[in-house]
């Protein structure tokens, strides 16, 4: 289970099941008691519980800061 202290805003999260759009990858645009991730294929942007999310990140790449 990932860490939810090493999300950032701008991370690129992998969940276990693709998107409609065929994409498994979303951009982390919002954290709190929710998190709003916006899909990296079509752009869709959606609002989910952090409970939820959590168990369903497989994986995080980080973005790199300047």
């Amino acid at each position: 289970m990932v860490d939810p202290r090493e999300i950032q805003i701008g991370d690129i999260i992998k969940l276990k099941k693709p998107h409609p759009c065929g994409n498994y990858e979303w951009e982390v645009l919002k954290i709190g008691i929710d998190f709003r991730l916006k899909c990296t294929g079509c752009g869709h942007i959606i609002l989910v519980p952090r409970e939820k999310i959590i168990r369903k990140i497989r994986a995080v790449r980080k973005t790199t800061g300047s």
